[in-house]
């Protein structure tokens, strides 16, 4: 992710720049705000690509040697079906209306975006960790041979 990283501080750097530049020139404070948000939120995401090169280290696409097969294998775990998707947009939706018909939709608007976004969050919380032990159909399991006893049965010892 280090190239990711350098990709979004160039994006910080230069809206950080041109923050500077419109304030100096222009009297107009909103236009100086909205560029220094844009550069704040570049920052954060350079922040986060950092970390998480320092928490993962180097992945196959930040080295110059890897190979295409480097990068093979699982991603990660994507969820196949969730409800919680269509209620965070019904939650956006009544929240927008809201601000057009009145406080008491905004406010119901976003309880349910509220519920929509701590359902997303939480809903795969009590699941273990995916990279501990991979299922699915694409995941062949060995089953270790089962061994034979050498003795019989009857040689066990017990009454017959």
């Amino acid at each position: 992710m280090r190239t990711e990283a350098r990709l979004f501080t160039g994006v910080a750097l230069f809206f950080a720049v041109a923050a500077a530049g419109y304030g100096w020139w222009s009297a107009e404070p909103a236009g100086t705000a909205a560029l220094a948000v844009a550069s704040l939120m570049a920052a954060l995401v350079t922040f986060f690509l950092r970390v998480q090169h320092r928490r993962r280290g180097m992945r196959a696409q930040d080295r110059p040697d890897a190979d295409v097969i480097d990068t093979a294998g699982p991603l990660d775990f994507f969820s196949p079906h969730s409800p919680w998707p269509i209620v965070v947009a019904l939650g956006a939706v009544l929240s927008a209306l809201g601000v057009v018909y009145g406080l008491w939709l905004a406010l119901l608007g976003f309880g349910v975006l509220g519920c929509g976004v701590f359902g997303m969050v939480f809903q795969y919380a009590g699941r273990d960790d995916p990279s501990s032990a991979p299922t699915g159909p694409d995941v062949a399991v060995r089953v270790a041979p089962q061994r034979s006893s050498s003795r019989s049965e009857s040689d066990s010892g017990s009454p017959s």
